[in-house]
């Protein structure tokens, strides 16, 4: 799976979703509970290290619902898309699947998902920024799944050899910057900070903590030529070019940020919640290493949260049963298994999220994720967001390199960005 969850290789979907039709438009919400009809529906994830929690809460769902019998379908990341894709044009799509914020929007409004009858599913628990990146036009359209939250993973150990203290929930850019200066030593090719270039968990953070934004509430416009947003992406750059706190572009597009991290030469990194599981697989890193709320920005304290839900495909055979099935996976029994089963993923729901935690005693994940919630951002989306991402991944690297200087880089996203808006 890549670091952030996009979709890749999937810019054309707009015109083969609409060649679909509109669905059924009909509403995942029909079942109250419990149907004497026997039916077998599919289920599609991407990730195998879900496969065993996954499994089991499909046991319990089907002791509840005898006549439903659920058949799993675990796709690899990198085929996902291009798989449900094909499925869905040739009319034989799982009957509940896996949908990330980036995508929903596109999926909803060309009728391939059934919206969900909210007065059948209790959300009350759920962040609220998780639950509205699964809303299109005011409706929900995925029941919640899990929660990432983006966090500041240092290395204790080169910590405490540079006398620097640990970071706490009070930080600021200031405290970060002076942090990662003292622990920068060129002769040692150690570096305070790893200046990745990643958007959900990197610079669409400082981003809204600079006060910026990406694309506005309405869809219809880009922040990237605003000057806060200039700030938020100039965080990153300056701590290359300027404060020479973090290694070059070059060697960071070389190689993956968990394993420049992990290599033991870099002190501090922004990571997802979901990077405990790595970290603690790794014996020799994973003890070394802890995670902190991000440090606040100059306008505000911020976290970009994204969150994975279920979703019910319009054209399926047994659309009661496959809906009773994914407000199923949204309940804190299920969310409870997926909690305890020991994986990547943090429930969305609080109140399941106690053995997940466990299961990380050397991380302060809950005391991070405690703090980052109320601060929360939505991954920023619009109808078709693979398209100007594609656009943003394309110029971005200019400013990270120094080959241009950020604020121009920024602007030229901002004028492809609102051209592309305007045809949505």
């Amino acid at each position: 799976m890549s670091l952030n969850r996009r979709i890749t290789g999937i810019l054309a979907l707009s015109l083969v979703l609409s060649a679909c039709g509109s669905g059924s438009g009909g509403d995942s919400g029909a079942s109250s509970g419990g149907t004497s009809e026997k039916a077998e529906i599919s289920y599609a994830i991407w990730d195998k290290n879900d496969q065993p929690g996954t499994l089991k809460i499909i046991e319990a769902f089907e002791k509840k619902n005898p006549t439903i019998k659920v058949k799993l379908e675990v796709t690899p990341w990198d085929q996902y898309w291009t798989k449900l894709q094909t499925a869905v044009t040739g009319g034989a799509a799982p009957d509940v699947f896996w949908m990330n914020p980036l995508n929903l929007r596109l999926y909803a409004k060309s009728g391939v998902i059934l919206p969900v009858d909210e007065s059948k599913i209790d959300l009350s628990g759920f962040p609220q920024p998780i639950v509205d990146s699964h809303r299109y036009e005011g409706k929900l359209y995925g029941t919640p799944r899990d929660l990432s939250v983006t966090g500041l993973w240092y290395n204790k150990e080169l910590f405490d050899q540079a006398g620097v203290k640990y970071p706490t929930a009070d930080w600021t850019w200031d405290d970060f910057r002076a942090a990662a200066q003292k622990l920068t030593i060129p002769d040692k090719k150690q570096y305070g900070f790893l200046s990745y270039r990643w958007d959900q968990g990197g610079f669409y953070n400082t981003i809204f903590q600079a006060g910026g934004y990406v694309i506005s509430p309405d869809g219809k416009k880009s922040g990237y030529d605003d000057p806060n947003t200039i700030k938020g992406l100039e965080f990153w750059t300056d701590l290359i070019a300027k404060d020479k706190v973090s290694p070059s572009a070059q060697v960071m597009s070389d190689s993956d940020l968990l394993a420049l991290f992990m290599s033991g030469k870099y002190a501090m990194a922004f990571g997802g919640s979901w990077f405990g599981a790595l970290y603690k697989a790794n014996t020799e890193t994973g003890k070394k290493v802890d995670i902190a709320p991000l440090p606040k920005g100059p306008a505000k304290a911020a976290t970009v949260m994204m969150g994975l839900s279920n979703v019910v495909w319009a054209k399926g055979k047994h659309q009661e049963q496959s809906a009773e099935f994914a407000r199923f996976l949204a309940t804190e029994e299920a969310l409870k298994i997926l909690s305890e089963s020991g994986g990547a993923s943090l429930p969305a729901l609080p109140s399941a999220r106690d053995a997940y935690y466990k299961s990380f005693p050397d991380y302060h994940l809950k005391e991070m994720v405690d703090a980052s919630v109320p601060n929360g951002v939505p991954f920023p989306v619009s109808i078709n967001t693979a398209k100007w991402l594609a656009v943003q991944d394309k110029l971005l690297p200019e400013a990270w390199a120094g080959t241009r200087p950020t604020a121009d880089v920024a602007k030229e996203i901002a004028t492809q960005m609102n051209e592309i808006l305007a045809k949505e």
